[in-house]
């Protein structure tokens, strides 16, 4: 199944202009099998994430996206996350000793938001965002890159702010997942793989090529 595992939502994440519902019907004349809101320093929609996936039936997993002093960092599994900015490492080590899940977001977008070279000094890493749909394709290639040298599964994400992005990237999961549970074991196992959204329909990346500039896509 194919899971956007990166997207803003406006009560919590100011600089976006998508509301839940929105996101959620848009999700599903995607083909999304669930949706992540990973909002900038907050998990705040999280009981009303809660209350409208029972509700709709459609799953809603809620993280973070930590501005770390080195770079954004998405999380899932946690309660506990800091209310002002921290080094990278101490974050990642806070997820860890939740038993949650990070993987870092954007890593070589050229805004001073992605941890860049710091994906060589930090431990405890579990993924990189080698497709976000808000950042370049060289970026995105380039993470890519780094994902295979450093051994670290590979994710795909919107990080939608406004409707016409919701889902142009997103991850593809090998099993069915509706619970938070499921989904942090799912990602606790691996095998996950960035997918992009094309011609109607989601196509699975094999990342080698595309860190090497094959297929050619835009997003």
């Amino acid at each position: 199944m194919f899971i956007d595992t990166h997207m803003h939502e406006m009560i919590c994440s100011k600089d976006s202009f998508l509301k839940l519902e929105q996101m959620v019907e848009i999700a599903r004349e995607k083909g999304l099998g669930a949706i992540c809101i990973t909002d900038h320093d907050d998990m705040g929609l999280k009981e009303y994430a809660e209350e409208y996936a029972e509700k709709t039936g459609f799953p809603i997993f809620v993280g973070i996206e930590f501005f770390s002093l080195q770079g954004d960092i998405i999380a899932f599994g946690i309660e506990e996350y800091p209310d002002e900015r921290i080094p990278a490492q101490e974050f990642i080590d806070l997820v860890k000793s939740q038993g949650g899940f990070c993987f870092a977001a954007h890593p070589f977008r050229n805004n001073n938001r992605g941890l860049e070279e710091n994906l060589r000094t930090v431990r405890g890493l579990d993924g990189l965002e080698v497709l976000n749909g808000s950042t370049s394709v060289a970026a995105c290639q380039k993470a890519a890159r780094y994902a295979q040298e450093l051994g670290l599964c590979t994710m795909g994400s919107s990080d939608c702010h406004v409707p016409e992005k919701v889902g142009v990237c997103a991850t593809w999961f090998p099993e069915e997942i509706r619970t938070m549970e499921e989904f942090m074991k799912a990602l606790k196992k691996g095998g996950m793989k960035p997918a992009y959204y094309e011609d109607g329909s989601y196509h699975i990346l094999e990342v080698q090529e595309y860190g090497n500039g094959y297929p050619e896509i835009g997003f």
